[in-house]
């Protein structure tokens, strides 16, 4: 399927698909929405030494990207582990034309983009110091077979589903969970009843948030210990 760049509300560029009318990120604004379900409800509240990241999936590298600026802002000695899907992978003259480096400060980030979208799949890579990006070019259906340590953050950032419904279904749902440590956080822009409760009805204590610019609400999930 054919994807063009949009301009979202913010003034950040966005991937979107015309056959499916679906953009990769909200049009209210890509990087709003991104620090806000991810960094501001994901990141900032997860505190340990340690953390190792899950995203479903990749697409644009924008998760990725305000994750590494949040990183930079630390005093640099926790250790990151950022682990990503994605099946069909952006173009890099889609990247050049994103261009995500223009809306930070950090002169760094230039240099971070090209490495995250250079890096070789399906290998961890230290982008910087101590923060290190396994990229798996697959379906998240084959997360179960993947081998990754136990996973303190998940960002749930599949497309919707009104195009992709069964992304949003146990049968995935289950899959993350398994791969999460107890009290691990899941963090997503989607906030439909049905997520809630699959949640729930996996051992999830859910909680809803306020969403980002042009969202009512958005959802947190912790997983709780097994009885």
């Amino acid at each position: 399927m054919k994807r063009k760049i949009k301009t979202t509300n913010d003034g950040s560029k966005t991937l979107f698909i015309n056959e499916m009318n679906e953009g990769y990120h909200s049009g209210h604004g890509a990087l709003q929405e991104a620090e806000h379900v991810f960094i501001k409800n994901g990141l900032n509240l997860v505190d340990d030494y340690e953390i190792n990241i899950l995203e479903l999936g990749f697409g644009t590298g924008l998760n990725v990207l305000v994750t590494i600026n949040e990183f930079l802002k630390t005093d640099k000695n926790h250790i990151f582990h950022y682990f990503t899907l994605e099946k069909y992978p952006v173009l890099l003259t889609e990247v050049e034309q994103l261009d995500y480096p223009s809306l930070f400060s950090n002169k760094k980030i230039t240099e971070i983009n090209e490495k995250i979208h250079h890096s070789e799949w399906n290998t961890p890579v230290e982008i910087i110091p101590n923060f290190y990006l396994t990229k798996f070019e697959c379906d998240f259906y084959q997360l179960e077979n993947l081998e990754i340590p136990p996973i303190d953050l998940v960002y749930y950032d599949c497309f919707g589903a009104r195009v992709q419904p069964d992304l949003w279904e146990k049968p995935l749902f289950k899959m993350v969970a398994d791969k999460m440590k107890t009290n691990g956080l899941l963090t997503t822009y989607a906030s439909k009843g049905s997520v809630r409760r699959n949640l729930q009805e996996l051992g999830f204590e859910v909680e809803k948030k306020a969403g980002p610019p042009g969202k009512r609400e958005m959802i947190n999930a912790r997983k709780l210990p097994q009885l």
